[in-house]
């Protein structure tokens, strides 16, 4: 595996910000690492990157233990902290090479050229950082993050600060890396995390609470199914609630919301009062269960 943890815990006198957690991630994966503020993410992120000493545990970047060897486990990462500290007074380019120098790289102007094109920083690689929107400052740190084409990518909230366009013209490239890199990201942004993640590891309050499949995580996550009705008529709530409880809001006067555990059961009632009410029915449809209500049910 490229990224593995052992019994990780991180303690600030009384208090524990990681708290005995353990995981792996394989090469060719991109897992999504979430939790609340405050849950010990950038903690996990920074001990594994080597920029922090754990209080016990171990951690492993490839193989190599973080502790035991911790430059050569650098040289297998490439880490974009939340807090993306950069040179402001710098070109992009004369950072880049500065990066470049300090990971040794052989062929640095080839190096330089092919991760600004990776990135999208092309029409901004001939200003200084400190010109640059926030959204092209977050590019270049992603680009001092691949310049040595690691096999480790750690990412602390990638997307922070870019628009639309730029989210998805960065979530491809994140995508392409996974394809032969192992990526940790974390994010706020739960849709990013669906788009690009089979797998996701979840902590609160620096304890572990899942770490699986999504598609698994989704349907034993205890939500329940949302459906939504659309009535060509306007009907009285006490009809509603008389036959279906109280799980049902009206969103507006022909619509109707409601949560059930047995979706298809309450389908048939639907369809059963409609008959016997000689209702007209728009559209009947089911919302399954997302990662936000998944992210909420462990977390809140």
């Amino acid at each position: 595996m490229s990224i593995e943890v052992k019994n990780l815990l991180k303690q600030y006198g009384e208090q524990k910000a990681v708290n005995n957690i353990s995981f792996k991630v394989e090469k060719g994966e991109i897992v999504g690492f979430l939790g609340p503020n405050g849950a010990g993410k950038s903690t996990t992120m920074k001990i594994i990157t080597g920029y922090l000493q754990q209080t016990s545990g171990e951690a492993y970047v490839s193989g190599i233990n973080v502790n035991d060897d911790p430059l050569q486990a650098k040289k297998r990462v490439g880490y974009l902290p939340e807090a993306n500290a950069l040179y402001y007074d710098m070109y992009v380019k004369e950072y880049l090479a500065f990066i470049a120098e300090v990971h040794k790289i052989n062929n640095r102007q080839q190096a330089i050229d092919k991760v600004i094109e990776t990135v999208g920083l092309k029409t901004e690689s001939k200003k200084k950082i400190g010109q640059l929107s926030k959204g092209y400052k977050q590019r270049v740190g992603l680009a001092a993050a691949l310049i040595h084409d690691p096999e480790v990518l750690i990412l602390d909230e990638p997307t922070s600060g870019l628009d639309p366009n730029q989210i998805i013209e960065i979530r491809e490239v994140i995508k392409q890396q996974g394809k032969n890199k192992t990526v940790l990201f974390s994010s706020h942004i739960l849709q990013e995390v669906e788009a690009m993640c089979d797998r996701v590891i979840i902590i609160n309050k620096g304890q572990l609470v899942a770490d699986d499949k999504l598609a698994t995580l989704r349907n034993n996550s205890g939500s329940k199914t949302k459906i939504v009705l659309e009535l060509k008529e306007i009907i009285a709530d006490e009809l509603m609630s008389s036959v279906f409880g109280k799980e049902i809001s009206r969103s507006n006067p022909t619509t109707w919301k409601f949560e059930t555990g047995d979706p298809e059961k309450l389908k048939k009632q639907i369809l059963q009062l409609a008959i016997e009410k000689n209702l007209n029915i728009v559209s009947l449809q089911s919302e399954s269960v997302n990662l936000e209500d998944v992210f909420r049910n462990l977390t809140a």
